[in-house]
């Protein structure tokens, strides 16, 4: 099975941002996309938003950009699209806000989105599918040559648990705090064709993968192998797709930067000629799991013979690698908010702060809510890491 690949003209990023709606009163899960999506201006060649999306549930509407050539460009695109959904979303008493999970609505309150695929796919995966009230940043990431899809894949895997730290926004589920940075990968991953992408040879053994997951039945698309890391042939772009959702556009501008940074990295040392590196299944499971626990605090595999490292530590000599890439691609100052998420603490901490000090986990819903007004952090304690 030959998998076309549709060359990008470099590394152009794209970025969806799954965004919460909020009812202004009882600070719940509003059901509502659809409405909202009506009362929208659609484009006439395609009957759409050009920039706002159904997801899987109607308490969901995916931001999306249109291809950018640099983070600041991809952040204005995002931040024009969120003032027009503002305006709309406040006449109809809906807040906006973005966390991999909302702290206290039910899934089980939740409604699908009217559109065939999610319907075929809840009927294939039931419960699996149904609990799905999650919300996430993806961010794809342009190259020209498909053959070098497979070797970025593989050496991005080793930085799962970075992308998943600095990013783990879901502690709390359906009212209670499960112990989690993230609950959000846990609840997405357990999908049959989610979770780490598999480690393949090249573009050749991808296609035959696909080409078996097809034969056998376990897919219908490509498009429904779920990894938190995948490329996408018809974009020409490798797709990291394991960030929870981050109540800020900063934060996205940062996920972005670092995705663009490291996808630029290894493209250009295939250039180069360089091996890239590709860690083995079970040190990208077991550095997946170690930040889902842990979040920033994890301790991670750093070689095969079981050698561990801080990942904070790890974070930080990542900034010092990327800065000189940072620095021809324009997204210095947007990387650098991965330091500030260091200092201030990551949405998990944040929001466990929040709770920490109020006893109320509505106060943490109103905190994401102004985080994600006033692209700024609510930090509470003693300034450090969102703790107390």
């Amino acid at each position: 099975m030959a998998i076309e690949w549709n060359p990008s003209r470099g590394a152009t990023l794209g970025v969806e941002w799954e965004v919460q709606l909020i009812d202004g009163e009882t600070k719940m899960l509003r059901q509502d996309a659809s409405k909202l999506l009506d009362a929208l201006p659609v484009s006439d060649d395609t009957g759409e938003h050009p920039r706002i999306r159904h997801e899987l549930m109607q308490s969901t509407l995916e931001l999306v950009t249109g291809i950018c050539s640099t983070v600041s460009e991809a952040k204005d695109d995002l931040a024009a699209t969120i003032i027009e959904l503002q305006r709309m979303s406040a006449e109809h008493g809906i807040l906006l806000a973005c966390a991999g999970t909302h702290p206290v609505s039910d899934w089980r309150d939740a409604a699908m989105a009217p559109i065939q695929r999610y319907a075929e796919l809840v009927e294939q995966m039931q419960w699996l599918a149904r609990r799905i009230q999650t919300f996430g940043v993806h961010v794809h990431v342009g190259i020209k040559d498909g053959r070098k899809a497979i070797p970025i894949v593989n050496a991005l895997s080793a930085y799962l648990p970075h992308f998943l730290a600095i990013t783990a926004s879901s502690p709390f589920w359906c009212g209670y705090d499960t112990g989690l940075a993230s609950s959000r990968s846990v609840t997405f991953g357990s999908l049959p064709t989610a979770g780490p992408p598999h480690r393949l040879a090249d573009w050749k053994q991808f296609e035959d993968y696909m080409d078996t997951l097809l034969r056998a039945g376990t897919i219908r698309s490509i498009k429904e192998v779920w990894w938190d890391i995948r490329p996408h042939p018809d974009f020409g772009t490798v797709e990291i797709r394991m960030s929870d959702g981050v109540p800020t556009l900063r934060e996205v501008g940062m996920v972005a930067a670092l995705s663009q940074c490291l996808v630029q990295l290894f493209d250009s040392q295939l250039d180069r000629g360089y091996t890239l590196p590709s860690p083995s299944s079970w040190v990208v499971r077991d550095n997946k799991w170690r930040a889902t626990r842990f979040g920033l605090d994890a301790i991670v595999i750093t070689d095969e013979a079981g050698a561990t490292a801080p990942l904070r530590d790890e974070l930080f000599e990542l900034l010092a690698q990327l800065e000189p890439v940072a620095s021809r691609l324009g997204c210095q100052d947007e990387l650098s908010v991965v330091s500030e998420v260091l200092e201030h603490g990551a949405s998990y901490e944040r929001q466990r702060a929040v709770y920490a000090r109020t006893g109320d986990l509505t106060s943490v819903v109103d905190a994401l809510v102004t985080e994600f007004a006033d692209d700024r952090f609510c930090t509470y304690g003693d300034g450090g890491h969102g703790r107390k």
